[in-house]
């Protein structure tokens, strides 16, 4: 049973701190990082380090019975054992990040059984904080993200599509309808909060997307009227074993049959599933 009391806290929790990694975060962006290449060549620089040694420490302090999961620490198991668990992407959107654009954030959720109960993208460089708390709503600074906003896109023209390139150029191919391709952002969270926030209508993922990357922003679109989901339109399930997901979609949830559809088109046709 959820515990709206303890998700409130928690909200105000990763709130807090979540400001606070932001603006440890700013004191590197644009100011030319170290880097380094992960294996799969993927980057992380001094300012993702920096960010999650904080939130590791604050957050453990403040909760000390909660699981730990984030992209920058090495996986221990024991988070399997735990009630409650940080899922955390110290920068989600590095690359971007490295690069000075500004659409990176913080991202940080609380899971429990498998799905998130609060949620933070805390985005510095655009002057947002995106949060939601399970049952209760989703807000941009403070504002409500009311689920019956943009509640269906009937009658508007092109479709809005963000997602990967090699994605989006494989969207209107076999479509009934005209797409338009978003601009390439590099935050996979803050692509699916985009959905939430009536910025765009289908947000497409291959697969390799990691629990960091979808808890938070997860909860935020499905407090705000929209879904996430994987091929077979289950919902993912965080704090596994294996924390890889398949090829995701997330759109309004009153679209979601008929985006689903579209969406399997395209991410078969690029062999991304």
């Amino acid at each position: 049973m959820p515990d709206a009391k303890l998700d409130r806290e928690d909200l105000d929790l990763l709130t807090d701190l979540g400001q606070e990694a932001g603006q440890i975060a700013m004191k590197w962006f644009g100011q030319d990082p170290q880097v380094w290449m992960k294996e799969g060549q993927s980057p992380v620089s001094e300012a993702d380090f920096a960010v999650d040694s904080f939130l590791k420490s604050e957050l453990l302090k403040a909760r000390p019975d909660y699981g730990w999961l984030s992209e920058e620490t090495d996986d221990n198991e024991a988070r399997l054992t735990a009630k409650r668990v940080f899922v955390v992407d110290p920068i989600d959107g590095t690359r971007g990040f490295i690069a000075g654009s500004a659409q990176w954030c913080i991202s940080i959720a609380v899971v429990e059984e498998g799905r998130p109960m609060a949620g933070i993208l805390e985005c510095p460089a655009l002057q947002q904080t995106i949060v939601a708390q399970a049952s209760t709503g989703a807000w941009c600074n403070k504002e409500l993200m009311r689920k019956d906003s943009n509640a269906s896109g009937q009658g508007r023209a092109p479709l809005r599509v963000t997602g990967p390139r090699s994605l989006q150029k494989s969207t209107d191919r076999d479509w009934d309808k005209p797409v338009e391709r978003l601009p390439f952002v590099p935050s996979l969270a803050y692509r699916i909060a985009m959905i939430g926030m009536g910025q765009a209508d289908l947000s497409l993922a291959r697969a390799s997307a990691k629990d960091w990357d979808l808890a938070a922003a997860d909860l935020i679109a499905h407090e705000a009227g929209a879904c996430l989901t994987d091929l077979t339109g289950d919902k993912p399930i965080y704090n596994c074993h294996d924390v890889r997901h398949g090829a995701l979609i997330a759109c309004r949830a009153t679209e979601h049959k008929e985006m689903l559809d579209l969406a399997i088109k395209a991410i078969n046709k690029t062999g991304q599933s």
